[in-house]
């Protein structure tokens, strides 16, 4: 459970940086040795990005 709040807290902070959110989970997979989990955890995060840009639109209009 640790594993996966660290990656939703890197996910949030590089983001919206000019870096790749991407790949700084990939890295933190393999350190994870997280090898079949990939695809659905990447999903599972970046649908948690959409969805706080989401409403932080929302709060602007």
């Amino acid at each position: 459970m640790l594993k996966f709040i660290i990656l939703g807290i890197i996910q949030g902070l590089t983001e919206f940086l000019p870096v790749s959110s991407s790949g700084h989970l990939a890295v933190l997979q393999r350190l994870f040795n997280m090898h079949g989990e990939e695809v659905a955890i990447s999903v599972v995060l970046h649908f948690g990005t959409l969805l706080a840009v989401i409403i932080f639109s929302l709060r602007i209009y």
